[in-house]
């Protein structure tokens, strides 16, 4: 399974996720921005090779929908309700991150 995280500007929150679940069995992971000075700016191969797409806030689904909605036709798109509050790697985002997206790669 290939699995998108999205934040706004691929720095905190994404990265986090893509480093937490990449060692996941059978899981590919990736990370990107919707954001126009995002490290890692969203495309449309990457939301081509994703199978689940996360975004951290509502704002990203929309701004991701706004440019991208040919690309995202049968894709699953899921809001996490993680606001921009923490650092790379901080255990509070890690622990929130476990809670939230896990269920979704075990099944």
């Amino acid at each position: 399974m290939n699995v998108l995280f999205i934040c706004g500007k691929n720095r905190l929150r994404s990265p986090t996720a893509e480093q937490l679940f990449a060692d996941w069995s059978g899981v590919e992971t990736a990370s990107a921005g919707v954001n126009n000075d995002a490290d890692v700016p969203v495309s449309q191969e990457l939301l081509g090779w994703a199978d689940l797409i996360f975004v951290m806030e509502q704002i990203h689904r929309k701004k991701l929908t706004a440019r991208f909605i040919s690309e995202l036709a049968n894709k699953r798109i899921i809001c996490l309700n993680i606001s921009d509050d923490y650092e790379y790697m901080a255990p509070a985002l890690i622990k929130l991150l476990e809670a939230r997206v896990g269920r979704y790669l075990s099944s």
